[in-house]
């Protein structure tokens, strides 16, 4: 997992990005996350993995949101969309959950996208290939050199459960 890191300090560093490097104890929430760096949920990037149809795809939002399984359905027209496993996530990047950094290639080999969450605010913290080393850069920066696609995929936890109440969501993610 520190490879993971090193491998993030040297494609910032070759494209003379700045950023804030911070060391804690471990985290395994995006609360705790947030706590551990003195930063704001709402700047935590939370970087999941999902299957969609076929297809393994990475997918950034802010930390204080939840994915909208039903928008990322509709947007890439499968009916299926699933978190990956540990074990699937452990295989394919060498990394456990929470400590997913939100970078696709070069750094993870998926696909990348961002919800417009993540550019509502001036910089974006995440957790950098492990779970007690995170990185805060200006999302001027990330979005520059990440180049997610980024469309509207989170939803609030309260627009959540209402749908639920109201029966209009499934059990995927």
């Amino acid at each position: 997992m520190k490879n993971t890191l090193d491998h993030i300090r040297k494609f910032f560093d070759e494209r003379r990005v700045a950023y804030r490097h911070v060391h804690h104890e471990p985290t395994y929430t995006s609360e705790q996350s947030a706590a551990a760096r003195g930063e704001s949920i709402q700047i935590g990037g939370k970087a999941l993995l999902v299957k969609v149809g076929d297809e393994f795809r990475l997918f950034v939002l802010s930390a204080a949101l939840r994915l909208d399984s039903a928008a990322i359905r509709r947007r890439f027209g499968v009916k299926r969309a699933r978190f990956a496993t540990a074990d699937e996530l452990l295989e394919m990047t060498g990394l456990v959950p929470g400590s997913v950094p939100p970078f696709g290639r070069p750094i993870l080999p998926f696909d990348l996208f961002a919800d417009d969450s993540v550019l509502r605010n001036d910089r974006i913290a995440f957790n950098a290939g492990s779970l007690t080393d995170s990185i805060i850069m200006s999302v001027e920066d990330y979005v520059r050199i990440a180049a997610p696609e980024v469309f509207p995929f989170a939803i609030s936890s309260d627009q959540r459960r209402n749908e639920w109440r109201e029966g209009k969501r499934g059990n995927s993610p």
